[in-house]
């Protein structure tokens, strides 16, 4: 937490909280705009779980951005309820709130977030992706067509991945953000820690080299996370529900599972500044997904 005030009357200081249905690109945008990367991102639905904050501290402001998961409407389990509570509770608790899509696309999923916009907090709509629609003619009356189903205070078309009118967005959001003294220092990223920032990272690299045949109801647990000097040493458990799937990311030979951990330590070693020592394996745990008291015990909120 920060001690020191700033003596600039105008400073901003406020929570924003980043929603959108899953895998409208919240976690990419929320990377762009702290300019490291605190939360995970794949292209498979659902990969943020847990409400995430990231810090970004200018002159004149203190963006505490929270990523929260994509609201769930597919799956009725445990976890899928106490996803959906986070990113409802995040709402609740924040000073502006940016509200994604993606460009040219607007749907049921998206129509439920919509929905839980609270009436008194500002809400940006933030058009993500918009270089990819082939038709830019398109996007205004696509922009004005969604505005139009919510008091916005404001409809930004971005690109989280080309950082195409990311400045404009940051200074749309300090407009709405409270005058405040700064909460956390000025080189503060995130409020969470790095053994679970680990099992972040350990997380994201599962998703991304086992695609779609490995199904989401899989989760990383930091075992033991020790620090000597620079050097970090992390044992992580791999947790599944069936033993196909512990085939599947142990791979042929162990060929997977050496990918997902080469990958995982050299993004932690990029985070942490410093040498990082590895060591993965992989345990069946059924049901873990659907036990509320199992889920809390995972860190899940």
């Amino acid at each position: 937490m920060n001690d020191g005030s700033t003596t600039n009357p105008d400073f901003r200081c406020g929570y924003i909280a980043i929603v959108g249905r899953p895998n409208v690109g919240k976690s990419t945008l929320m990377n762009v705009l702290i300019g490291a990367k605190v939360s995970i991102t794949s292209r498979k639905a659902q990969t943020t779980r847990h409400r995430i904050t990231g810090i970004q501290t200018s002159e004149d402001a203190q963006f505490i951005y929270v990523d929260t998961p994509g609201f769930q409407t597919r799956h009725a389990n445990a976890l899928n309820k106490t996803l959906n509570k986070t990113v409802s509770n995040t709402l609740t608790a924040a000073d502006v709130v940016l509200f994604i899509v993606e460009a040219g696309v607007f749907g049921a999923a998206d129509q439920q977030v919509m929905d839980l916009l609270p009436k008194n907090v500002p809400a940006i709509l933030v058009i993500n992706k918009a270089d990819r629609m082939k038709d830019k003619a398109q996007l205004m009356p696509f922009a004005q067509k969604v505005a139009a189903l919510h008091p916005f205070a404001a409809v930004v078309p971005v690109s989280a991945k080309m950082r195409f009118q990311v400045d404009s967005l940051e200074k749309e959001i300090r407009n709405w953000l409270p005058r405040n003294e700064p909460i956390f220092g000025p080189d503060d990223i995130t409020d969470r820690s790095e053994k679970f920032l680990a099992a972040e990272i350990v997380r994201e690299k599962v998703f991304r080299n086992s695609g779609d045949e490995l199904p989401y109801t899989s989760t990383v647990l930091v075992e033991k996370f020790e620090q000597e000097g620079n050097l970090r040493r992390v044992f992580a458990a791999i947790l599944v529900e069936r033993d196909s799937h512990k085939a599947m990311i142990i791979g042929a030979k162990g060929a997977r599972l050496k990918e997902i951990s080469t990958a995982a330590r050299l993004d932690m070693e990029k985070l942490f500044g410093g040498p990082v020592y590895l060591e993965i394996w992989v345990k069946v745990k059924s049901g873990w997904a659907d036990n509320e008291a199992g889920l809390r015990a995972y860190g899940y909120e």
